[in-house]
């Protein structure tokens, strides 16, 4: 009994890792799933909903798309809109980011003495999103006693 348990569930983890593998490989992003952590991009996005991601690199960046973005030194990509683009005549394209609910631009969260982003700092680009869904994500996070539990 105990050894069927075991096997059911070792199908259940490697199954869910072989789609995750596979939505990497689909998307183009190496998180093809998030979860919005913070209220920054509201009324955009809520702190809780599930963004899909694609990461296509023949797709140019542009202003107004929302991107995900790691900073070096930070662990937690960021979830903001694209709000100027410099494109250079050989194609090299930086931009600028803020959050829609933020004041400033998002200069102060890059990297020190690093001014714009480029296109090997983004995860991925929001391509869809269900509202709320990673609430559980955040109340284990904010409420590590909540882990235990289940």
């Amino acid at each position: 009994q105990l050894y069927y348990q075991v096997l059911n569930f070792a199908m259940i983890v490697s199954s869910a890792l072989m789609i995750w593998k596979g939505l990497i490989v689909i998307t183009g992003s190496e998180s093809p799933i998030v979860v919005v952590l913070s209220g920054s991009m509201e009324p955009a996005f809520h702190r809780g909903d599930l963004l899909f991601l694609t990461n296509f690199h023949d797709d140019p960046i542009r202003a107004g798309e929302i991107v995900v973005f790691k900073v070096e030194g930070r662990d937690i990509p960021i979830v903001h809109r694209v709000t100027k683009i410099h494109e250079k005549e050989n194609g090299n394209i930086k931009f600028l980011t803020k959050g829609d609910n933020n004041e400033v631009d998002d200069r102060g969260l890059y990297k020190e003495g690093q001014n714009w982003l480029e296109k090997k700092d983004v995860v991925g680009r929001a391509r869809g999103f269900l509202p709320y869904v990673g609430m559980v994500t955040i109340i284990m996070n904010d409420y590590p006693k909540f882990k235990v539990c289940i």
